[in-house]
């Protein structure tokens, strides 16, 4: 099955089967492993890009190794070409030569229902991977929910997710909990090195430096012109208040002339992984109450402002502009976590 959110010339998930970081889930899986007391489901949760599809195919590797008859050589090429009988895999599914069905649907979770309650293909244990459970829509996640609360003997749905806060509270109930966060710049090095050893070190620390402990975003550097304006997005992120309002201009007119540009689209991402940290960080201080209500309403502008600007097809750069100038007034306004009373 072909992975919809593959990038070019990057191995996908099954064949890659080495995720760097994430130790403690890692640890975790593999000590459930050797006491043979898997969980019928586990939800692998995080900002999307860290490689949390590769590691739950590194651990279905174990998994399968650890309980079949096969060496773990064997297991890993059958793995990579999706061939073994233990492992299944749901994904969106091609619509036609041109595209893929933009949700994973119902009839998609009964196939690999039914499927499951066959006579397994091999010795051992079974793995089900969903990636990802987001894309799942109502009737399909209420499919899957009706397999988790009943599962198959000896198997166990890793389920990957970068929004778990949108899954409805009786799938994550029935899973055990893993979240993963995004991995050190070293490992991101890494990652960039195993996949082209040819990458100068000017090149690796831009992406480095882009990608925020995601090796998908790293990868996805690789194809941005050297001089584009994420640079000093990045920079002006770094301190919004700073700077004129002419540099938040400029950089609205740049990033917003191409609305579908990939230099726009990782913009975005940049900008709503920045709101995210705001709120976050602001929630774990116990005196931040004021910054952390006026981070969610930045999201909710954010969020409301690209919503419009898709729906209606609006000039992207007055979008920029009304967010830069919410994100300057949020960081002006908002008293110093260290000043703010209880």
């Amino acid at each position: 099955m072909t992975d919809p959110n593959a990038l070019e010339n990057v191995a996908p998930p099954e064949r890659r089967q080495s995720a760097r970081g994430h130790e403690a889930a890692r640890a975790a899986i593999n000590s459930q492993i050797d006491d043979r007391c898997l969980p019928g489901a586990i939800l692998l949760h995080g900002p999307m890009g860290i490689g949390k599809a590769t590691f739950a195919f590194e651990m279905a590797v174990s998994i399968l190794t650890a309980t079949g008859d096969e060496a773990a050589h064997r297991v890993e090429e059958q793995v990579a070409a999706l061939s073994h009988p233990n492992i299944w895999l749901l994904r969106r599914r091609p619509r036609d030569a041109k595209g893929y069905y933009t949700v994973i649907r119902v009839e998609d979770v009964r196939q690999l229902r039914d499927g499951l309650h066959h006579t397994r293909g091999r010795a051992g244990h079974r793995v089900a991977i969903i990636d990802s459970i987001d894309d799942c829509n109502p009737s399909a996640a209420n499919a899957l929910l009706k397999t988790l609360e009943e599962p198959p003997a000896d198997t166990t749905f890793m389920l990957v997710s970068h929004r778990p806060g949108q899954l409805l509270p009786t799938i994550k109930s029935r899973c055990q909990n893993l979240a993963l966060r995004p991995i050190a710049a070293t490992d991101v090095w890494a990652v960039l090195s195993e996949h082209n050893p040819r990458l100068g070190e000017e090149v690796l620390n831009r992406a480095i430096v882009l990608a925020g402990g995601r090796p998908r975003r790293a990868f996805e550097t690789l194809a941005l012109v050297p001089d584009s304006a994420l640079s000093a997005l990045q920079t002006w992120l770094a301190c919004p208040d700073q700077y004129p309002a002419s540099v938040s201009l400029k950089l609205a007119e740049v990033l917003g002339a191409n609305s579908q540009s990939p230099e726009l689209s990782f913009a975005r991402e940049m900008l709503d992984d920045w709101i995210a940290d705001e709120a976050r960080n602001a929630a774990m201080q116990p005196g931040a109450r004021m910054r952390l209500a006026s981070a969610n309403e930045l999201w909710g502008k954010a969020h409301s402002l690209f919503a419009d600007a898709d729906a209606i097809n609006l000039d992207m750069k007055q979008t920029l502009i009304a967010l830069f100038d919410a994100i300057r007034k949020h960081v002006s306004t908002t008293i110093p976590v260290s000043a703010e009373t209880l």
